[in-house]
């Protein structure tokens, strides 16, 4: 089973109060159909950053974000996050105010996990800096990450029913 690195935009997005705004009322659909949906068939892990992240902020909010993250595994902290990290930020593939989301890539890298689930697509699952940043995971051996939305684990409901070729 593939392993899913759950990261704080994820918690985030499902379980704050509906946002009056479309754009992301339409996040927080699609993190909330992809819990509901997608998270069964993943292995989900998570690290301490992300609750961390998760604990700031109203009290209400981060009851529910860390309640949404209570069953889900806690990765232990590896030590060379600190370094893939330091060379994101090196490369300019992200910037210095951004070095928690360079450490979410890190960690999830490091822990050879398929998948890091994002919103983040200013710093994380940025499509201009992915392409460098899959490169640059790669040089230093930790390939085959892929950071991703949940947007692109979820298809229209009936995408099944139109495309009978379509596989699971």
């Amino acid at each position: 089973m593939d392993i899913v690195y759950i990261e704080t935009s994820i918690v985030s997005h499902a379980t704050a109060r509906p946002s009056s705004d479309p754009a992301t009322a339409v996040l927080q659909d699609q993190a909330k159909r992809w819990m509901a949906e997608q998270a069964r068939k993943f292995e989900l892990i998570t690290s301490q950053i992300v609750l961390t992240e998760a604990a700031r902020g109203h009290p209400d909010a981060a009851r529910r974000r860390l309640a949404m993250l209570a069953d889900i595994p806690v990765l232990d902290e590896n030590p060379d996050a600190e370094m893939v990290a330091d060379v994101l930020i090196s490369r300019s593939l992200m910037p210095a105010k951004a070095r928690l989301d360079a450490m979410h890539v890190a960690t999830a890298a490091l822990a050879g996990v398929q998948y890091l689930l994002t919103q983040n697509c200013t710093h994380i699952a940025n499509a201009h800096e992915l392409p460098r940043v899959y490169r640059l995971l790669d040089d230093l051996g930790i390939a085959g990450l892929l950071i991703a939305t949940p947007f692109e684990f979820l298809g229209e409901p009936n995408d099944d029913e139109s495309n009978p070729e379509r596989t699971s």
